[in-house]
């Protein structure tokens, strides 16, 4: 019988390194592709398990997999820590975050109309 590739190794590895490169957009990009990564190679690796001699690219998925956990792990850490600084953040610390926002946008326009 011929060799073929596992059908979801490719998408594994893109999506554990998207996890990767966006674990500091707030994390939650980075947990959304670490957990799709893992679920697309918990399949394949049931796909693999039924029949190791079927397949050539095991090596990728096993990469991709562990790139996916180290990514999704990286992405929750930060998320968590994210969610707690914002949810025990002061008013004082908000106002001082508004006005800098507001003086950004201000000196944006400014830059803009020149």
């Amino acid at each position: 019988m011929e060799k073929r590739n596992l059908p979801n190794a490719t998408a594994v590895i893109i999506l554990a390194s998207l996890s990767l490169l966006t674990c500091c957009c707030l994390g939650l990009f980075g947990v959304i592709f670490g957990a799709i990564a893992l679920y697309l190679a918990q399949k394949d690796l049931k796909l693999y398990n039924q029949n190791p001699d079927l397949y050539l690219n095991y090596s990728n998925l096993k990469t991709g997999r562990i790139l996916a956990i180290v990514a999704l792990s990286i992405s929750t850490i930060f998320f968590l820590y994210c969610a707690i600084r914002f949810a025990t953040i002061s008013s004082e610390e908000w106002e001082m975050m508004r006005s800098e926002f507001q003086r950004a946008m201000d000196e944006a326009e400014r830059n803009q109309n020149r």
